[in-house]
């Protein structure tokens, strides 16, 4: 990611929040038509890592961090606006959870994927490890990378 004015951070302040919730109402809510209640849970509370990449100081990407367990976390809410996708931008978020991930001693990361995300998870090293199921009225599947 050597492009001008483009930006990668992670973070909890209020702002990296901001930025999170900015992409995900654009791609999920009316993009997507997921309910706004569904989109914005319990886990977007103070304190939650979010990553986020910004170009000319807009927010375009993000992603968002749950530790689950001792040993394991869970990628969720990764999104990238419309214009902006096909650039690597997703997987940049993504490489940035994990690299978190590894400095907070998660060994396992688990994602659950939207059936036409899949392949794009697999190719960064994840495996399906459930059935299908439907979760905010999409059909996923639980997908897991060990980070060992």
């Amino acid at each position: 990611m050597n492009e001008p004015d483009v930006e990668l951070v992670i973070g909890s302040e209020p702002w990296h929040r901001a930025c999170s919730m900015y992409v995900r109402y654009r791609v999920f809510v009316m993009e997507k038509s997921i309910a706004r209640e569904d989109e914005f849970d319990q886990y977007d509370e103070v304190g939650r890592a979010y990553a986020n990449l910004l170009v000319h100081g807009e927010p375009v990407s993000t992603g968002r961090f749950l530790l689950t367990e001792s040993g394991t976390a869970r990628l969720t809410r990764i999104a990238t606006l419309a214009p902006h996708r096909g650039k690597g931008y997703a997987r940049e978020i993504i490489q940035k959870l994990e690299e978190y991930a590894k400095n907070t001693n998660v060994l396992c990361i688990n994602i659950h994927s939207e059936l036409t995300a899949k392949p794009f998870y697999e190719m960064l090293g994840y495996q399906p490890t459930s059935e299908i199921y439907l979760e905010d009225g999409e059909w996923c599947k639980t997908l897991t990378k060990n980070l060992r």
